[in-house]
């Protein structure tokens, strides 16, 4: 029996499949991703996008490890410290299809469908803003998404604290509260990472699966005989739909669900750019 297959004859809690964001699922740091687009936006200037594109660039090459991803922290804090929290989920919302799509790696999006289709809930788990993580969720058809909250003050705008750092342990003791609140048994579920820093998080489930690992997770991952992904193909939605009826070891439900997701994220960034364009926008 495929092992992605769902057993339920043992009457125990159903289980869950939890999905890194970054070089898990898309190809690049999602928040940083939206650096130019908050440059057009207004609330970062030209320095600030040249340093964004420079913290992508150590991102790609070399993972993050912890100290790494310490700086990326205070930088994201210190950036935000200010932004008007409306703004910013308009502009996500705006340019989400055109900057977050074409990143989306191809063997990523079939997991997912793959798994929606054994009846399995989807959760994204991500160190990246809830503004970000959650509409991006969404998109992928995800049923919850976990991210870093900042505070936000009376006045609607960051006050460059954070409230809950979806970071390391904290993916793993929200994963369990997850778990507890919804009934998932943690023991027959899925966890898909990249980093060494989420160790902790593919611990708490019964299977965990390393995706394009950062040398230090794949050290850990073949110690402990964790199975190994590569995605690399991060193809365009039109092309990814054409590729996922091409294959016929889809099954007819998952690729029936990858293709009406699909539709509708088609229809909505063409409906987007049609009302932009209107000026409605």
């Amino acid at each position: 029996m495929d092992e992605h297959a769902d057993a339920r004859a043992d009457g125990a809690g159903r289980p869950a499949a939890f999905f890194d964001l970054d070089k898990t699922i898309i190809a690049k740091s999602s928040t940083l991703a939206f650096g130019r687009s908050f440059y057009n936006g207004g609330l970062i200037n030209r320095r600030t996008v040249l340093r964004t594109a420079y913290a992508q660039f150590v991102y790609l090459a070399g993972g993050a490890d912890h100290d790494q991803m310490e700086r990326m922290r205070q930088f994201l804090s210190a950036m935000a410290t200010g932004w008007d929290v409306e703004q910013v989920k308009e502009i996500v919302a705006e340019t989400l299809h055109d900057l977050i799509d074409p990143l989306i790696y191809s063997e990523a999006a079939a997991l997912i469908a793959e798994h929606k289709a054994a009846g399995r809930d989807v959760v994204i788990v991500s160190t990246s803003g809830s503004e970000v993580v959650e509409p991006i969720a969404e998109m992928l058809g995800a049923d919850l998404a976990i991210g870093t909250r900042m505070a936000v003050g009376e006045d609607g705008k960051y006050s460059g604290e954070i409230e809950f750092y979806a970071y390391a342990e904290n993916k793993a003791k929200a994963i369990v509260e997850l778990a507890a609140e919804r009934g998932y048994d943690l023991t027959r579920s899925f966890a898909y990472s990249d980093s060494a820093t989420d160790v902790p998080m593919l611990e708490s489930v019964g299977h965990p699966y390393a995706v394009n690992p950062d040398r230090t997770l794949r050290k850990e991952a073949t110690a402990r005989e964790w199975p190994i992904l590569v995605f690399d193909k991060p193809v365009a939605l039109r092309s990814r739909v054409g590729e996922l009826a091409a294959k016929p070891a889809v099954s007819g439900t998952a690729l029936g669900l990858a293709l009406a997701t699909a539709g509708t994220i088609w229809w909505l960034g063409t409906r987007g750019r049609r009302r932009r364009g209107s000026g409605l926008l």
